[in-house]
């Protein structure tokens, strides 16, 4: 099955792809030395709907389907991958909130979130469970109609700058991964203490934080969903978010080939451009035809996962994430070997893919995961 991109959707790739273009380039480079979160350019793509685009209209979003954010996702990644994740993680949880939320919360902070007034997180990984989802730590009692919440999240993209998170906490620390709820936690709220984790390989304009919650005290309210039965309203997003990190990987790799084929068409080398070289070429060629693999293996991914095909949508997205990462990491390499020795220095932008692809293969499950997830469903 193919999965072929509509016209409206093409609009959507041209118009993330210009917004790149003349807002993100131009400075990504001073983003990642500075390593500063990218307020400004966030609030700015607010204004062409590029911040949470799957939240409904109704709620101030642009309603879009998976494959349409995974387009811009991966359009932004392709600009830079560290202002991309900043822009694209700006809505963190609000999956979360537009499915299993009473409506309080969506009218409350949705159009908050895609306006760019707000940022979101979503808290779920611990310093001492990372895939291991159902082993996570942090508490949530109830006292009177309030909820106390003590634990430590560890990795938590917007950690520093959310205004309001979607914290997975056990309920009933009893029943393991069947004792899980998520909560809604405005980080403005006592006990919320956030750490900003800075010394980062890649994405270094993305917000990362270490938090510690000590006593935090919500409404019993706050609950989204039902209780003790958060991992599974979480299982529900996995096929579309390894989707969409796949897109994460595939725009970069399509970043660093892009460098990599301008440098090839402007670089010369014993009286000629180096990309006249057939070696080179077909590094460029092997390079490209990995890049296009995996954005149809992506796409077909984003593809099951809309349709609510849980098996499929689960497999693909997997394999879609995996060969994707790993793909990018390879691309990014040998973009890097395309600009030999100037490659290797931030002048230019191959290094800066080369650190940024990295982290494809580690988040929404790592790559051995991966390869579990999907032995699992051929086996």
């Amino acid at each position: 099955m193919a999965f072929q991109l509509t016209a409206e959707q093409e609009a959507i790739r041209d118009a993330v792809r210009e917004f790149g273009e003349n807002e993100i380039v131009p400075v990504a480079r001073e983003y990642d030395e500075q390593k500063k979160y990218p307020e400004e350019i966030r609030k700015k793509a607010a204004e062409y709907d590029l911040v949470a685009p799957n939240v409904p209209e109704e709620y101030g979003g642009a309603g879009m389907d998976l494959l349409s954010t995974i387009v811009v996702t991966e359009e932004l990644w392709r600009a830079d991958p560290g202002i991309g994740s900043a822009v694209g993680s700006a809505g963190f949880g609000t999956s979360m909130i537009t499915r299993f939320g009473d409506e309080w919360m969506k009218e409350e902070w949705l159009p908050q979130i895609t306006a760019g007034e707000a940022v979101s997180c979503s808290c779920i990984s611990e310093p001492a469970h990372g895939s291991d989802v159902a082993g996570i730590e942090t508490t949530a009692e109830r006292d009177g109609d309030e909820w106390v919440i003590d634990g430590n999240k560890m990795w938590i993209t917007n950690g520093t700058v959310a205004d309001v998170g979607v914290v997975m906490a056990k309920t009933d620390p009893g029943e393991g991964h069947k004792g899980i709820s998520a909560i809604l936690v405005p980080t403005d709220a006592d006990g919320f203490e956030p750490t900003k984790i800075d010394n980062k390989l890649g994405i270094r304009a993305s917000d990362l934080a270490e938090i510690v919650l000590d006593g935090v005290r919500v409404p019993e309210e706050n609950l989204i969903g039902e209780e003790n039965r958060g991992f599974y309203q979480l299982m529900n997003f996995f096929a579309g978010g390894r989707a969409s990190v796949a897109s994460q990987a595939v725009g970069a790799a399509q970043g660093a080939l892009d460098a990599a084929i301008d440098y090839a068409n402007e670089r010369e080398q014993f009286g000629q451009k180096i990309g006249e070289f057939q070696a080179l070429r077909h590094k460029l060629a092997d390079m490209a035809t990995k890049v296009e693999a995996a954005r149809s293996l992506t796409y077909r991914a984003a593809g099951y996962a809309e349709e609510g095909d849980r098996d499929r949508g689960m497999k693909y997205a997997s394999m879609a994430k995996l060969f994707a990462s790993e793909n990018a990491v390879e691309v990014a390499d040998d973009a890097l070997q395309v600009f030999g020795g100037s490659g290797y220095v931030t002048d230019y932008p191959a290094e800066r893919y080369y650190r940024d692809a990295r982290i494809t293969k580690i988040y929404e499950g790592t790559s051995e995961i991966q390869k579990n997830i999907i032995a699992d469903r051929i086996l």
